[in-house]
């Protein structure tokens, strides 16, 4: 195995409330993506799956634990060595239309990067910009327009564009398609694998949209309330998931075979997820798993390597 590009360990965040209660929002999470991989990342709304996302770019500061990036631990890193791995770790945002500055053309935009690093000046500025918008499928002429002027999709064309302007080698894709037409997404995510394997980038692709984690991601983590509850490679999770959640999950995914969806089992969780001020004591997951069992509510799952790089925390392994 070659070395990880990112390492995340144990890795907590946690948010003080005007009540002075702590919400646990990543809760000692632990994780590597390699080189050219990408790491799908799922879960219900308020898992923490964005929060994650924002503190392995530097963000947001983490509570405890490490986020190491070819080594280098990025919260202690200072002066040029800092620059350098902002440079290399970028953000593609949820919302097209508020991470873009309006008051701004999309020229200017895409080469923020470019001038903050001084990577190119004048005509060769121009140049590098009209070439990063024809390689997200966007004209030159463009780059003279705002905002306002662009549908959704090319809205974060634009975003895709601007995060490749200084040449990073990972990029964190913070639900990219969650706020696009259904038309629109296949084409950001197969565009997002073009330059994958054009510029060999890796990814942590976080989404809501199962079937398009399937299609995009070599692995697959799952989230619960601040923690992950299963970890495995893609092809291993959607066959033989192991974790009640993660099943109820995949259950939920419309499937394109008419005699596969027959065969599947509908598994309908009851209740909502628990608030994350008041998280219950010991499994997450315990109140709405339909496997819950006394240990369950005691005491807190450690993660297991049950199959080769098949991860899952639960009790019943």
């Amino acid at each position: 195995m070659p070395k990880p590009i990112l390492e995340v360990q144990e890795l907590h965040k946690h948010f003080h409330t005007a009540a002075d209660q702590v919400v646990k929002s990543v809760d000692g999470i632990s994780l590597t993506i390699q080189p050219g991989e990408t790491l799908g990342l799922v879960g219900e709304s308020g898992s923490g799956k964005s929060t994650l996302g924002k503190t392995v770019v530097g963000l947001l500061e983490p509570t405890s634990g490490k986020v190491v990036f070819h080594g280098q631990n990025i919260a202690t890193a200072r002066g040029s060595q800092k620059r350098e791995l902002n440079r290399n770790m970028q953000m593609i945002f949820q919302d097209p239309h508020a991470s873009l500055n309006p008051r701004f053309r999309v020229g200017d935009i895409i080469a923020e990067g470019i001038d903050a690093y001084r990577l190119a000046r004048g005509q060769a500025r121009r140049d590098r910009v009209a070439e990063l918008l024809e390689r997200v499928g966007l004209h030159p002429d463009h780059a003279a327009r705002y905002p306002h002027e662009f549908s959704g999709g090319q809205r974060q064309r634009i975003g895709i564009a601007r995060a490749l302007a200084v040449k990073p080698q990972f990029i964190v894709a913070d639900e990219p398609i969650s706020a696009l037409d259904v038309s629109i997404q296949a084409q950001i995510v197969n565009l997002l694998k073009d330059l994958q394997q054009e510029e060999g980038l890796s990814y942590l692709f976080i989404a809501h949209d199962l079937a398009m984690v399937k299609h995009i991601s070599d692995r697959i983590g799952v989230m619960y309330l601040g923690k992950m509850m299963e970890l495995a490679d893609r092809d291993s999770l959607f066959m033989e998931p192991l974790h009640p959640y993660t099943k109820a999950l995949l259950s939920a995914v419309p499937a394109s075979n008419p005699s596969a969806k027959r065969l599947r089992e509908r598994i309908v969780l009851h209740g909502d997820p628990p608030s994350p001020l008041s998280p219950p004591v010991g499994c997450p997951f315990h109140a709405r798993c339909p496997a819950a069992t006394e240990i369950c509510v005691r005491y807190i799952p450690e993660g297991k390597e049950v199959r080769p790089n098949h991860w899952v925390a639960c009790h019943l392994f």
